[in-house]
């Protein structure tokens, strides 16, 4: 054959649908239902009209202001836009989500999206000789990575109530000696650990094994460990532009860790593709940052309509995981998770199934609009009664 072995043991990831033969409300992607703020807008077009000669350059291949920019917004917001006080423009955090410390440039490495930026993590600090620790069920990327890469991974199953085993995590790391990553709050369930919960997990850690946590969507509710790389150096913390900072299309994703861990990964990226963000999308990041209480704005409207969602749900008799994320992850009895998705499909609305054994009864909601929610409402009334 002419394709390797490792091209033929890959199992790639299969992302949420994107259909192309009508137009949908789209619930099942986990976007944000709300467009970039208009200083992006103005940004991007600026740029593009009085600077048409940098398209044809390459661009900053280390993102500096791009870097300098996020720092800048995480110290202002604490890291967790639903919560973070807004007035007028202005944007500080909230008691509970103050930084004890000045994230700096130095701290961020940015990529195409927090997928990319997982890749490099991945090939960085996992080893194909180790075994590295993830939950059963989390972020489906991680073991199409560990495939790709050829790295060992075991798997440890949630409890009954859906949450993290952390004990059983930290057991099997200390056996294994490969690192553990996890996203908090989780994929697909929305549950969180708090601060103090992960603080007690890198005590136990070995200080010298990798421990990421993935926090594409702490903005929506979540506690941000940002605040624990002051006591811990073998810390990574993954995060997006794709879900709060309403740009999935863009592409922006970056870790935040201490510098020598980011010269780390910049050396794998280097190694790679020199140039991994354009000109364009460094523009669009850094006026995104720069405004931090629109995509505030954004966050707790997207929680108060997962909130309340999350209410219907229950009144309709459903098991559904309360949520720190902007979706919902919600089962029935008697009603197949697979048949629920196809007739709330065929009202015009998307949301997520999957297929996998353990968790084939759900659906995913993701959070949308005010309008948006109440269609999906009158959807699920008509298909549940």
């Amino acid at each position: 054959m002419i394709t390797s072995n490792r091209m033929n043991n890959l199992h790639p990831y299969v992302p949420g649908e994107q259909p192309k033969d009508r137009v949908y409300i789209k619930l099942n992607a986990n976007e944000n239902p709300y467009p970039p703020c208009k200083q992006v807008i103005k940004a991007v077009s600026k740029f593009v009209k009085t600077n048409p000669m940098k398209m044809a350059v390459y661009p900053d291949p280390d993102s500096n202001e791009l870097h300098a920019a996020i720092a800048d917004m995480l110290n202002k917001t604490g890291g967790v836009l639903c919560r973070a006080k807004v007035d007028g423009k202005h944007c500080e955090p909230s008691e509970e989500d103050k930084i004890p410390f000045t994230i700096t440039p130095d701290m961020i490495y940015s990529g195409n999206g927090s997928d990319e930026v997982l890749s490099f993590v991945f090939y960085a600090f996992f080893d194909s000789s180790k075994k590295f620790v993830m939950p059963q069920f989390t972020y489906s990327f991680y073991p199409v990575y560990a495939g790709f890469y050829n790295i060992p991974m075991d798997t440890v199953p949630l409890k009954d109530d859906w949450s993290l085993d952390t004990d059983e995590m930290l057991s099997r790391a200390k056996n294994n000696a490969g690192g553990i990553i996890f996203a908090n709050p989780n994929a697909p369930t929305g549950i969180g650990l708090k601060r103090d919960e992960v603080r007690k997990m890198l005590k136990s850690a070995n200080p010298d094994e990798i421990f990421i946590v993935d926090e594409a969507y702490v903005d929506f509710g979540g506690e941000s460990c940002i605040p624990l790389l002051a006591e811990f150096k073998n810390l990574v913390i993954v995060r997006t532009f794709s879900k709060s900072l309403c740009s999935a299309g863009m592409r922006l994703g970056y870790i935040v860790a201490n510098p020598e861990l980011v010269n780390i990964v910049t050396t794998v990226k280097n190694s790679v593709n020199h140039f991994p963000i354009d000109a364009v999308a460094q523009v669009a990041g850094k006026a995104a940052c720069e405004n931090p209480w629109y995509y505030a704005d954004c966050a707790k409207k997207v929680a108060e309509e997962r909130d309340s969602f999350y209410n219907f749900l229950k009144e309709k008799g459903f098991y559904v995981i309360k949520s720190e994320t902007n979706f919902l992850f919600a089962k029935k009895d008697g009603v197949k998770g697979e048949d629920l998705y196809k007739a709330i499909k065929a009202e015009g609305l998307l949301i997520r199934h999957f297929n996998t054994p353990g968790i084939e009864d759900f659906v995913r909601i993701t959070a949308g609009t005010k309008e948006q929610m109440s269609a999906l409402r009158t959807a699920f009334e008509k298909v549940i009664g």
